[in-house]
């Protein structure tokens, strides 16, 4: 698996020859700061790179019509008044001759192309370069953009490549509305766009970036606008987004390849986008990606005006596609009521053509009438929604002084009681040989039974020194293994191992025969989610217990619509996950389930498995928490009527409490 990055240093040379205020934050400055940025870091010197090459007429042809890339290619021999004159016959653009050269002009749509042709690269592939592209049209520049690189990459895939799903992300705070144009009556791309939008009094100023311009024709459904209607959205609307808007349809459409059109103005600081997104939210908006088609994902720089907001996200976007764990996210998890009421919006346009949002949004169930906020947390947000106060200016204690937590030395262990031999392990996971001392592991094991045995002894010697080593900072992931008939043990001693060993809230996901421990403290410091009780069941906001889904679209509901949810509303700083006696989930899900929990906590995870469990299930789990992509689970199938009237009973239950749940048509009795 590789991580490229493509780029041309004449990219560099394109720039703004006479005085428009509208344009004169695109500038070259844009990719040199982010350039110089992922040296510093050492992060340029880990991606392979590519070099940039140019753009065919054909392909060029593939979404610009032939007199549009002749008038274009005409242009590297106009003078600059005529230049001039020329970028006046369109919206918010100016031509440079370097834009047309064969060489420079063109290998920013090259770049994307190229990448996924490659045969050596197999995962991703970031493409930086300018201009922008998502606002080109057919026979239009547009906003900056030029050539439309990302729908030029997605035609060639599809041509080229021959795939038939290609999902389009959009994170730039400008909707991206040529894309939309090029492919809304196409069903093969999936195009999703969040965008400052303010009722449609913000650029591009279109009714089309509304939430219920949904495609068209064939393409109905494949168009998903979220328009945001406040400036200052942060990290708690930018995941909840995520959440319960993009990502279910994004499995049940089951994409081949991620084209992220990866603009950073709509992080802190930018002026154009005045949110309050934080750089490290884009590596967790990424990592979430990367549970698709195989973790083949390729971002496009698109817009980003603030030098330093763009170039720390452009940061944690690649260490991410590298396979860094994802910072944690800083304030509270809490989406303000604007984009609760976009999401609301855009889910309620979307349903009649998703089958994933269908039953969700018409189950009535009874609403609790508790209405506390969480013990320890900030109140609910007012009416209205957080608006930036100062957007053009970032904080200096978010920007001045970026989330850089020293790597691990190890970022994946692997503890068995006995070297399995066919255990097969990515190069770089460990299998652990060490020990805690034996009079510690005896105490710890002293109040249970099931713990007396020597095998049962022996293997929560190896889980306590593991965890010892994730609590120190020496090891970011790890997989431990003990007997089953000590399973519900050893997971209480690991729990109360994290909570008084430096584990401030730890959370705790157990699938089988796995209750809570009743003596454990309710403090608000651990969240137990019990995935396989006999019914649904949130016997306090801490303690969650609900069955197993039977299908797969039943369980990708459960993960995104409630696990997700309330795990970055508690914002642990470690994660354990049991898979018990019992637990019933098939490989490719217990995957699934730990790629995703590796977002939280800086991804300290640890996940506790039977020694009888198959040396498969522990190999493609080190493989996950190494991070490398789940497998693909395939079409989603529909969540049965049991599973969804489970889900909606508990959101029902815990959203006055937890915020990120309350993303779905309120619900009444």
């Amino acid at each position: 698996m590789g991580t490229a990055l493509v780029y041309h240093e004449d990219m560099t040379a394109t720039r703004l020859l006479w005085d428009d205020p509208e344009c004169e934050i695109e500038r070259p400055e844009r990719l040199t700061a982010a350039l110089d940025r992922l040296r510093q870091r050492g992060l340029e010197q880990r991606c392979l790179r590519l070099s940039a090459r140019e753009a065919s007429e054909e392909e060029l042809g593939l979404v610009h019509s032939p007199e549009y890339v002749s008038l274009v290619r005409e242009t590297q021999v106009l003078g600059k008044e005529e230049l001039q004159a020329l970028s006046g016959q369109f919206d918010a653009i100016y031509f440079h001759p370097v834009r047309a050269a064969p060489s420079p002009g063109c290998s920013s749509v090259g770049g994307p192309v190229r990448g996924h042709g490659d045969p050596d690269v197999i995962q991703i592939l970031l493409s930086r370069r300018r201009p922008p592209g998502h606002h080109s049209q057919r026979a239009a520049a547009n906003g900056f953009c030029v050539f439309n690189n990302v729908a030029i990459a997605a035609a060639h895939a599809k041509q080229k490549h021959g795939l038939h799903r290609i999902l389009v992300v959009d994170w730039d705070v400008h909707h991206g509305q040529g894309i939309q144009y090029l492919f809304e009556d196409d069903p093969s791309v999936l195009y999703f766009s969040w965008h400052r939008y303010e009722h449609g009094r913000f650029w591009p100023f279109l009714r089309e970036s509304d939430a219920d311009a949904v495609g068209r024709g064939q393409g109905l459904g494949f168009t998903v606008n979220l328009p945001w209607n406040q400036v200052g959205m942060g990290n708690a609307d930018y995941v909840a987004a995520f959440l319960h808007l993009l990502l279910p349809l994004a499995f049940e459409f089951d994409p081949e390849l991620v084209l992220v059109s990866a603009g950073f103005d709509s992080a802190i600081g930018d002026p154009e986008g005045q949110m309050q997104a934080t750089p490290e939210c884009f590596a967790h908006l990424t990592q979430l990606l990367q549970v698709l088609a195989g973790g083949r994902v390729c971002a496009v720089l698109e817009g980003g005006y603030h030098l330093e907001s763009l170039a720390e996200s452009v940061c944690m976007t690649v260490q991410t596609l590298l396979g860094d764990p994802a910072p944690p996210l800083s304030g509270p998890m809490v989406p303000c009521q604007s984009a609760l009421e976009s999401i609301r919006s855009a889910r309620a346009a979307q349903a009649p053509h998703w089958k994933s949002l269908q039953l969700q949004d018409v189950t009535t169930v009874p609403m609790s009438p508790s209405s506390h906020s969480p013990e320890g947390r900030p109140p609910p947000l007012l009416p209205g929604g957080p608006v930036c106060k100062a957007a053009a200016s970032a904080p200096s204690s978010l920007l001045d002084q970026p989330c850089l937590c020293p790597a691990p030395s190890v970022r994946t262990a692997v503890a068995l009681t006995a070297p399995d031999i066919t255990l097969v392990l990515p190069p770089d996971v460990i299998q652990q040989e060490g020990s805690a001392l034996r009079e510690e592991t005896e105490a710890w094991a002293r109040p249970h039974e099931s713990l007396a045995r020597e095998e049962a002894l022996t293997a929560l010697g190896k889980l306590l020194y593991l965890l010892d080593g994730m609590l120190d900072g020496q090891v970011n992931s790890g997989i431990a293994a003990t007997p089953a008939s000590a399973a519900a043990a050893t997971l209480d001693v690991a729990v109360r191992r994290g909570l008084s060993h430096g584990a401030q809230r730890l959370l705790c996901v157990a699938l089988g025969q796995l209750d809570r421990p009743p003596d454990l403290a309710h403090d608000g410091r651990s969240l137990w989610l019990n995935i396989r009780g006999k019914e649904a069941a949130a016997l306090s906001m801490f303690h969650v217990s609900t069955p197993l889904p039977v299908m797969t679209g039943g369980f990708l509901s459960c993960i995104l619509g409630l696990v997700l949810p309330l795990a970055y509303g508690f914002q642990p700083d470690l994660v354990l996950v049991a898979l018990g006696p019992g637990h019933g989930l098939q490989g490719p899900h217990a995957a699934l389930l730990a790629a995703m929990l590796r977002g939280l906590a800086g991804g300290r995870v640890l996940a506790l498995l039977e020694e009888d469990s198959t040396p498969q299930l522990a190999g493609i789990l080190a493989r996950v928490l190494n991070g490398e992509a789940p497998p693909s689970l395939g079409p989603s199938s529909v969540a049965s009527p049991e599973d969804v009237q489970a889900l909606m009973y508990l959101r029902g239950q815990l959203e006055p409490q937890w915020k990120m749940l309350q993303c779905h048509p309120h619900l009444v009795a």
